[in-house]
């Protein structure tokens, strides 16, 4: 037995030679190779720096100037100068395509999108707030509920509640899940889908129940069992 360990032990020390043997045979003969792959993985880590240092950076600071006004004509409820702006002021439209690698170019795609919604087209505000992405817990929720309303205006029960959902279960909080839950449900008693509609209130009473949603939520329950009972 110690004969086999002991050859077992030269077996796998030549192993693990041959192993190394043939890694430097690699490395030698595709030294050049190697070292070409190296160096462009490095050109390109110092390009993307330098870009975002040199580039992105002083577009996001640039473009954090711009929208001040449009989100100023925002809050007054102004939303065609939001939108367009004027001689001496950018709008939302132009904010996000000249700075649409920043995030305040982003920003403004869901701007517009709201303008657009308030403004009554609802095709642009679906397609601005598409191109909308933050990945921020209640700034994105938000606005998939807005594509949401954008399809109830145009009678698209169906990608409506679709989106409501969306919309709720993105980020499960006290704010905008039992919102967009309860809206979906309204859309359901509009499609005469009672079961899901109930499901929806149901789950706000019991997961939300600190929420404004949830302190009428006996009403739309009740409202709901007489509709089933009557179809």
């Amino acid at each position: 037995m110690a004969k086999n360990t002991k050859k077992d032990q030269q077996d796998t020390v030549e192993s693990i030679d041959n192993a190394l043997t043939k890694s430097e045979q690699f490395i030698e003969q595709n030294q050049k190779s190697l070292t070409i792959i190296v160096a462009a993985i490095l050109v390109i880590v110092a390009i993307y720096f330098g870009y975002k240092r040199f580039y992105i950076q002083p577009r996001e600071k640039e473009a954090r100037t711009q929208i001040f006004q449009a989100e100023f004509s925002f809050e007054k409820d102004s939303f065609k100068l939001a939108l367009y702006g004027n001689e001496n002021d950018l709008g939302f439209l132009d904010i996000a395509d000249k700075y649409g690698m920043t995030k305040t170019g982003n920003l403004a795609n869901y701007y517009a999108g709201v303008c657009f919604r308030q403004l009554g087209d609802y095709d642009k505000a679906i397609e601005y707030l598409k191109k909308f992405d933050a990945g921020d817990l209640l700034v994105t929720p938000v606005a998939y509920g807005a594509i949401g309303d954008c399809y109830v205006e145009q009678n698209k029960l169906d990608k409506g509640v679709d989106f409501y959902v969306k919309a709720a279960e993105y980020s499960d909080n006290n704010f905008t899940s039992p919102l967009f839950y309860k809206k979906a449900a309204g859309v359901y008693e509009e499609l005469k889908d009672y079961s899901k509609a109930m499901e929806l209130y149901e789950k706000i009473q019991k997961n939300y129940p600190k929420s404004n949603e949830a302190r009428d939520m006996d009403k739309y329950i009740a409202r709901v069992k007489t509709l089933m009972a009557n179809s």
